[in-house]
């Protein structure tokens, strides 16, 4: 006969059923009942090869696939005993490698942890696979590579990222959560291989002898997103000063690439600010050092840096620089940071630098391990500021790469702490920097990689940017207004949408001027309709209007960690019309975003239920349905205020002007 136990414990009911050894198929289930702050839940064990499924009311939200655990070189197959440890339940089953593996699960009201370990197998591989038909939509991770499509949902196309990485230059968090309000928080602080296709989910962490992780199972996606914050942490506050959230940052780096010099940067801040779309900082990208990590400038191109400074502050404008982390092996720098141990070592060969390839050639990094190389770096940043009058700076590229060995135990999430605190001292003047993996707590803005100057590409920064809001980092942009990539410019419709859009977001970030640019592909100047530049004007003047608005969700957001740019289904859990809607959102709780981010002058717009007002058209409409063929001409940005919302009155007067 079996034997079974029962306990309760924190307001958990589990009863585990243990068969004799001849018994077939035994089972373990956990019962979380229903409470104040928690919707409940049951969940069991399959013994006959290990794995779990997760339900509510007999409704599936969670289930592994077939081969659930694996590890290097093994399965973990039938299970030979569950018994408890406290309020945990652990279950330990054989595997095809011969090995013991020992699943425990700790359930809570609104959640349950999830780890799992190989007994007698040092740190590798240790990946669970999920049956994504049972869950609903995914979604989360952040950001995809470079170059590759970002579905929205996740589980709607193909996610291949075998570099899933603290280091990586995406923006990515070990965090994901469906259409079904679970949530899945994989604890790890090294790099993970992530693959959604075909219906199934593997999540992969590596350098580790245990997958540990958190399920979140909630009533709505926004409790799943407020327990991962309380994780991780919220915004401890706001990195951008008011300025930058009221009007663009120019950085040059789409509109001239690396073909710049200082006249070229000064005839284009003057027709920026001669066409109404000047911001609160010129930035210079790429190609102003005399080498990638001199940290001097090229004095052919710049000859006079520090009175391009002061035009730049004459125009009421901030002055900034690009920066990288890494020290190409032709610079002078190198030789100086190499002889003095200020670079991140080879992996096996701690005698020598770590070399790694980038867009811009080879490369060592500095090593934050090392106080003496921050230091040194942040030295070199201070000379800039103090003999030419530069304001601030965009950090780019990345504090770490797996290719190299870390200094002492540090881990690759440790470098991406230390290269936060390291850049934190210093104005990042809108751009902010690509810091992930639970470096929420910094406040940064945070803006989405590089993107195509099309329309593919104004979808896919949009799609990034939400995903990283939607992660906890809610002051996002958009790759620069009208993508960039090293392509030709953006058509003048693409632009203009894209400026539109942008200004219906927490920061603007800009590159291409809509007056004149220069397609670098061709080296042919590109000069735009002339009222293209009215229309980019109207779209940053939209924007502005919205800056008190915006200031009191950027307050929200660093007292609770409420993202500012969110799905449209956080506030309208119910609509399921919004589980796979991506050219619309809320900004805040008052406003509808639903700009144009496609070829043509009409749109349908889903609206929530309520009332909403039409700024374009002073009408109030009813929520609840669609409005098709809804009229915008490449001078209207569809939006609506929410009445009654927080905040409704005065935004719909100010966008009514």
């Amino acid at each position: 006969m079996p034997r079974r136990l029962a306990y309760a414990a924190a307001g958990l009911i589990l009863t585990a059923s243990v068969a004799a050894p001849a018994a077939a198929e035994p089972l373990s289930s956990i019962s979380v009942p229903r409470g104040p702050d928690s919707p409940g839940y049951q969940l069991r064990i399959d013994t006959a090869r290990l794995g779990i499924s997760l339900s509510r009311g007999g409704e599936q939200l969670l289930r592994t696939a077939s081969d659930a655990f694996t590890f290097d070189g093994g399965v973990a197959t039938r299970v030979r005993s569950i018994s408890r440890e406290g309020t945990t339940v652990v279950a330990r089953a054989d595997s095809t490698a011969g090995r013991t593996v020992a699943l425990r699960i700790t359930p809570r009201p609104d959640r349950f942890e999830l780890k799992w370990t190989v007994d007698g197998l040092a740190a590798g591989q240790r990946a669970t696979h999920f049956d994504l038909t049972s869950s609903g939509h995914w979604y989360g991770g952040g950001e995809t590579s470079e170059g590759k499509t970002q579905p929205y949902p996740l589980s709607a196309g193909t996610v291949d990222e075998p570099e899933f990485s603290p280091a990586s230059y995406m923006m990515q968090e070990p965090y994901f959560f469906t259409s079904k309000s679970v949530g899945l928080f994989v604890r790890t602080a090294q790099p993970m291989k992530v693959t959604l296709a075909g219906g199934r989910g593997d999540l992969t962490v590596t350098n580790s002898a245990e997958y540990s992780s958190t399920v979140f199972v909630e009533s709505s996606r926004r409790a799943v997103y407020d327990d991962y914050v309380g994780e991780v942490g919220k915004p401890a506050k706001s990195d951008a000063s008011a300025a930058e959230y009221a009007s663009p940052l120019w950085n040059s780096w789409a509109q001239y690439y690396r073909d710049i010099d200082q006249d070229k940067v000064l005839s284009w801040a003057r027709d920026l600010k001669a066409a109404g779309v000047a911001g609160h900082t010129v930035q210079l990208d790429d190609k102003w050092e005399s080498n990638y990590g001199n940290l001097t400038f090229d004095q052919k191109t710049f000859p006079d840096p520090k009175k391009l400074a002061a035009d730049i502050h004459a125009m009421g404008q901030k002055f900034g620089l690009w920066t990288t982390f890494w020290i190409n092996l032709d610079s002078a720098n190198y030789a100086y940071a190499r002889d003095h141990g200020y670079l991140v070592r080879a992996k096996g060969n701690p005698a020598q630098p770590c070399t790694v390839t980038w867009w811009n050639g080879t490369a060592g990094i500095i090593d934050l391990g090392n106080p003496q190389a921050r230091d040194w770096y942040t030295g070199n940043l201070r000379k800039l500021m103090a003999d030419y009058g530069v304001d601030g700076f965009k950090f780019d590229t990345r504090f770490f790469d797996d290719r190299c060995a870390a200094t002492g135990n540090l881990t690759p999430q440790d470098y991406q702490k230390l290269g936060a605190d390291m850049t934190d001292a210093f104005d990042q003047q809108g751009a902010g920097i690509r810091t992930h993996w639970g470096n929420q707590r910094y406040g940064f803005v945070i803006r989405a990689v590089d993107a195509d100057t099309t329309w593919d590409g104004l979808r896919t920064s949009l799609r990034r940017a939400s995903a990283i809001s939607a992660n906890g980092y809610p002051f996002v942009e958009t790759d620069m207004i009208g993508g960039s990539n090293s392509m030709p410019p953006p058509s003048r419709e693409v632009l203009v949408r894209w400026a539109q859009a942008a200004s219906l977001m927490p920061l603007m970030y800009a590159s291409t001027s809509p007056v004149t640019t220069v397609d670098t592909t061709t080296g042919k100047p590109v000069a735009y309709p002339a009222d293209t530049a009215k229309l980019y004007a109207d779209a940053v003047r939209t924007h502005a209007k919205l800056a008190g608005y915006l200031k009191t969700q950027v307050q929200q957001a660093v007292k609770d960690g409420t993202p500012i740019m969110r799905p449209v289904y956080f506030d309208f859990p119910a609509d399921h019309r919004f589980d796979t809607v991506d050219d619309e959102w809320l900004l805040g709780p008052a406003l509808l975003a639903a700009p144009m981010i496609t070829a043509g002058s009409t749109r349908d717009i889903a609206l929530p239920s309520g009332l909403w007002f039409d700024p374009h058209t002073k009408r109030v409409e009813l929520g609840g349905r669609t409005l098709h063929d809804y009229a915008a001409p490449l001078d209207t940005t569809p939006m609506f205020v929410r009445i009654g919302a927080p905040g409704w009155a005065g935004l719909a007067s100010t966008l009514s002007r």
